[in-house]
C-alpha cells in the first residue's frame, strides 16, 4: 500500500545483557547505527553478521553481531529500500518500494562495493512492491494490485528470471485490497524459508492467500504451462485490522515444523502454527484486531485472546527462546503460547525485526540483550 507501505549467538554476555536490563527495564540494547534514515528492513544472517536497509537509499552492515554497523555503497540515493535479505557477508538483495519505477531489487555480492539491478518492476508507472524473499535460487516478490489482480512475481534461477504467477485467485473482484511494505514481511517466513503464502488488508478485510508448492513445480519450473492447472490461490480472512485503507495483517510468519503446501494430501499437525500481525497504522495505539494465529497451516485463523498493546507491523519465532516476538510503533510484545496471548515487553518505536536484531525511525537499531525477555 503506499500509503505505509537465532538467537542463540548473540555475542553479548549475559552478566552485561541482565545489567543493562535492569538500567533501561528493556531487552532491547540500542546500538549505534551512524545514521538518521527510517529503517524498515533487517536481516539477521547469524549472530554476527546482519544487514539492514531505509530511506535515502540507505543500506547497513554488521559484521561483528552490531557493534559496529557499516553504511554502505548505495545503488540509489533516492530509493526507499523497505526490504533486505543478506545471505552472508558478501551477498545481499535489497527491495526498493515504491509507486512504479520506483519498485525494484539490487543485489551486491562484493559486500556492497557494488550493486546489479536484479528485477525492475514491469507495470511501471502503475504497481508497488511490498515484500520479497529468496528460498535458494527460489525467489518471491509481491506487490500492489495491478489492473484488479495481486501483481505476485516468482524466479527460480537466482533472481535472473522472473515470470508473474498466472494462477487463479489473485484477481481482487469486488473486493478492496492492497499489501503493506511496512517490514517486508507479508510472505509468511519461517527459518529462513517462505510458503507459497502473503497476507492483506485493506477496506475488505484482511486474508491469508496460499497456493500449495507441487511435487513437479522442482523439475518442470514454478510457473511452466504443466503446472498452470494446479491449484489456484485460496483466500482465508484473518481477524487482523479495522477494515480500513490503513489496516489489515502487516506480517505473518511460522514456526517449524510445518506440513502445509508441500503436496495436496499432506495433513497438518499441532506444530504447523501460522502468526499474523497488524491492525490500522494510523491508529498505532489501538490493541483491537492486532493479532491472529492458525494451526492449521493458514486455512483458518483465530483471533488472540489478549492482544499485543497497539499495532504491529512485524513479528517472529524465535527458537532458541521457544517464543513469538511483535514490534509496533508503541513497543514489542512478547507470545509464549503461540499468538493466543501476548505480553508487552517494551514502549520502543519500532518497525521491523530479524532476531536478534529491531530497527525503526531515524537510524533506531537495537539487539536482544543475550538473557532474553524476563519471564513473567
Amino acid at each position: 500500500m503506499h500509503t505505509l507501505r537465532s538467537l542463540s549467538l548473540l555475542g553479548l554476555s549475559t552478566c552485561v545483557s541482565l545489567m543493562l536490563l535492569a538500567q533501561e527495564g528493556s531487552p532491547w540494547q540500542i546500538q549505534p547505527s551512524g545514521t538518521t534514515a527510517g529503517l524498515r528492513g533487517i536481516d539477521a544472517v547469524s549472530g554476527t553478521v546482519a544487514w539492514a536497509s531505509g530511506t535515502g537509499g540507505t543500506v547497513l552492515r554488521t559484521t561483528d553481531g552490531g557493534a559496529h554497523w557499516i553504511k554502505c555503497a548505495t545503488p540509489d540515493a533516492t530509493l526507499d529500500f523497505r526490504g533486505v535479505q543478506g545471505f552472508d557477508a558478501q551477498t545481499a538483495i535489497v527491495m526498493a518500494s515504491g509507486p512504479g519505477a520506483q519498485s525494484r531489487l539490487y543485489k551486491t555480492t562484493d559486500g556492497c562495493t557494488t550493486w546489479k539491478l536484479l528485477f525492475a518492476n514491469p507495470d511501471a508507472p502503475n504497481g508497488f512492491f511490498d515484500s520479497f524473499w529468496f528460498n535458494g535460487a527460489h525467489g518471491m516478490v509481491i506487490g500492489d494490485p495491478v489492473n484488479g489482480r495481486f501483481a505476485v512475481f516468482f524466479s527460480d534461477k537466482d533472481g535472473k528470471n522472473w515470470k508473474r504467477d498466472p494462477h487463479p485467485g489473485l484477481a481482487l473482484g469486488k473486493r478492496e485490497l492492497a499489501a503493506f511494505a511496512a517490514s517486508n514481511s507479508e510472505i509468511a517466513i519461517g527459518n529462513g524459508l517462505f510458503t507459497r503464502g502473503f497476507a492483506t488488508g485493506g477496506k475488505s478485510g484482511s486474508y491469508f492467500f496460499s497456493r500449495p508448492f507441487m511435487p513437479n513445480e522442482e523439475k518442470t519450473g514454478l510457473l511452466e504451462k504443466a503446472v498452470r492447472k494446479e491449484p489456484p490461490w485460496k483466500l482465508s480472512p484473518i481477524p487482523v485490522g479495522a477494515g480500513t485503507d490503513s489496516s489489515g495483517t502487516f506480517s505473518v510468519a511460522y514456526r517449524y515444523p510445518v506440513t502445509t503446501g508441500v503436496c495436496a494430501e499432506c495433513t497438518f499437525n499441532d506444530n504447523s502454527i501460522f502468526v499474523a500481525v497488524g491492525g490500522d497504522y494510523k491508529t498505532p495505539n489501538d490493541a483491537t484486531k492486532t493479532a491472529a494465529w492458525s494451526s492449521d497451516g493458514g486455512a483458518t485463523w483465530i483471533a488472540a485472546t489478549t492482544a499485543p498493546h497497539g499495532y504491529r507491523s512485524a513479528v517472529q519465532w524465535s527458537d532458541a527462546l521457544k517464543d513469538w516476538i511483535a514490534v509496533g510503533p508503541n513497543g514489542s510484545d512478547i507470545s509464549r503460547d503461540d499468538g493466543k496471548t501476548w505480553n508487552p515487553l517494551d514502549d520502543g518505536n519500532w518497525n521491523a525485526i530479524s532476531l536478534p536484531f529491531a530497527v525503526g525511525p531515524n537510524g533506531r537499531i537495537a539487539k536482544l540483550n543475550a538473557a532474553g525477555p524476563p519471564k513473567r
